[in-house]
């Protein structure tokens, strides 16, 4: 049966795969929905309910604990300690005690959180009363949680679901006096969350430490009440266990004060869409099982055609035939998959082209190198035979312009290698520089400032002679100015850096020809290849930057990241 399964097309195993695992479910769902949907509309609802419940607790204990961090803030306030503490003997002292201490540091509170409606700090120290701010003691005397107040040392709330009022309270010791101090909460909106946690059919009850209701709301007034549990009911529903069978009650006790929060919704609520659930099911099982064969027979049909198509294209690409193209207007897995084969051709195609020219370039490039090896033999040997001829005949300079191109160009050569010591680079420059001496008649001054800590350092090659032959040719050659012309090379290490500059007093550069000078737009393609070279070889963040104030000079800044290696790399 198995091998079977296996020789058949591919279209017709997804058809009966497609309607094999589309009836089955769908059989075994009708047999089992009607027995296990209401249980399981009853166990969401229980979880739902719990973890509202868990998510009303910890909003409620979010905004208690704010209030008891602000209640300990003041607690805690050194300087107004320190004026509770104090007898006052002048009005003035008061005024500055309410003036700098008191009232700045209630009204910043209040205005911090705006649910905080009054703070009054009530106390027996002779102080005149001021406003709500600071009143005497014998003013609450008679509130009801006076006496609690004396005899606690920690804050605590005082709620009234009568008078639809909160407090948060806590005595307050300073020196000889004493106070409390009464944070008057807005009721509403520190409990107004618990009115808007369902639609409908669910009542809360939140209950303080003595267990008196603190807030109650329910969604029952359109079934007169009958659905209606009292504070009493909930507090007692563990011994009750009648309430079990007709509502989903869930406790959380884990709130600030030691208050108590009941939620709970009838089960004949939350029961009632299971049997028009339930027909609406067998309905749809009924409608599924003629529609399973028709769609499987579709569905295979639309699976398969774009993955035949696709076979046959890869056949051509597995033949070499690149010239393809496929495409597929679906965004589905299948359309990816075809795009992916499209772009693969693609690159394949593009890859292939790009071989094809890297190979020719890299034969440029080895007839170049070749030439590179056998062309300084050559020079060097008629350099040194230059040189000995004119020290014979007794022409120095000419000697001295041979013994210095032969050093020029055997640094710059550099044996056909790529990178070189910074001691040969600058060996080089010097070379060239000297040559450019010869050749202007000593018409220019140049000063050299170079790190030693440099010298070992590697660098890619032949980057500091163009920028020296730029300030020459463009610069000094240039000049204007009385007096003569000024070449200065520096060379320092810095955060990691390797930084060459040279500097010409030439007449500088135009400011919009300034910003281009590195760019495609650039004429000196020399100095446009140096900067190429070295983003390319060590990275965008490094390259050259021209500074220039037309009529006094030129500064050409070179940056390289410091690099040490036992000799430089071919």
């Amino acid at each position: 049966m198995l091998r079977q399964f296996k020789n058949l097309s591919f279209r017709k195993k997804i058809f009966v795969i497609c309607t094999m695992v589309s009836l089955i479910p769908v059989i075994v769902l009708g047999t089992y929905c009607y027995r296990q949907i209401e249980n399981l509309l009853i166990t969401r609802e229980e979880t739902a309910v719990h973890e509202s419940l868990i998510q009303e607790s910890n909003a409620l204990n979010t905004r208690l604990n704010t209030y008891l961090d602000t209640m300990n803030y003041i607690l805690w306030d050194n300087s107004l300690n320190l004026a509770l503490s104090t007898t006052y003997e002048k009005t003035s002292d008061m005024y500055l005690a309410y003036r700098d201490i008191i009232d700045p540091m209630f009204t910043t509170l209040r205005a911090l959180n705006s649910n905080i409606k009054k703070i009054t700090l009530y106390t027996d120290n002779p102080i005149n009363p001021h406003g709500t701010v600071l009143r005497p003691l014998t003013d609450i005397e008679e509130q009801g949680w006076y006496d609690d107040a004396r005899e606690r040392s920690r804050p605590f709330f005082s709620a009234s679901r009568e008078y639809n009022s909160l407090k948060l309270i806590c005595r307050y010791s300073g020196g000889k006096h004493q106070s409390i101090i009464v944070m008057e909460i807005d009721y509403e909106d520190t409990l107004s969350s618990m009115a808007s946690l369902y639609e409908q059919s669910y009542g809360i009850v939140l209950t303080d430490a003595s267990h008196t209701p603190v807030y109650i709301y329910d969604t029952f007034e359109d079934t007169g009440g009958d659905l209606r549990l009292t504070p009493e009911q909930l507090i007692n529903n563990l011994e009750n266990d009648g309430l079990r069978d007709k509502y989903v009650i869930e406790t959380g006790t884990d709130i600030t004060g030691g208050w108590k929060l009941y939620l709970y919704r009838p089960i004949s609520t939350v029961s009632a869409p299971a049997r028009e659930i339930t027909t609406i099911v067998l309905i749809i099982i009924f409608f599924c099982l003629i529609s399973v064969i028709v769609l499987s027979s579709f569905l295979s049909g639309i699976i398969v055609r774009p993955l035949e198509h696709l076979t046959k294209n890869m056949s051509r690409v597995e033949q070499g035939d690149f010239a393809i193209t496929v495409s597929y207007d679906s965004g589905d897995e299948i359309g990816r998959v075809v795009q992916s084969f499209q772009h693969m051709v693609e690159q394949l195609r593009h890859l292939i082209d790009e071989v094809l020219k890297s190979k020719i370039k890299q034969q440029e490039y080895e007839m170049r190198a070749l030439q590179a090896q056998i062309n300084p033999h050559f020079l060097y040997n008629s350099l040194s035979l230059i040189n000995g001829r004119a020290l014979m005949a007794g022409q120095d300079d000419i000697g001295q312009m041979a013994r210095l191109l032969s050093t020029f160009y055997r640094t710059t050569l550099n044996k056909g290698r790529n990178t070189i010591f910074v001691k040969d680079e600058l060996e080089n420059v010097r070379s060239y520089i000297s040559i450019q001496f010869i050749m202007h008649s000593d018409s220019f001054d140049v000063t050299y400032d170079i790190d030693a800590d440099a010298l070992p350092l590697t660098m890619i090659n032949l980057l500091l002679q163009p920028l020296v032959e730029n300030a020459i040719m463009h610069g000094i050659d240039h000049r204007e100015a009385p007096g003569r012309g000024s070449l200065a090379i520096s060379c320092h290490c810095s955060n990691g850096n390797l930084i060459f500059t040279v500097s010409d007093n030439g007449p500088g550069i135009p400011a919009e020809k300034l910003g281009s000078i590195l760019t495609s737009d650039s004429s000196g393609y020399g100095i446009q290849n140096v900067h190429h070279r070295i983003q390319l070889f060590y990275g965008p963040e490094y390259g050259l930057h021209y500074e220039s104030r037309p009529g006094e000079g030129t500064m050409a800044s070179l940056t390289l990241p410091q690099s040490i290696t036992p000799s430089p790399s071919p």
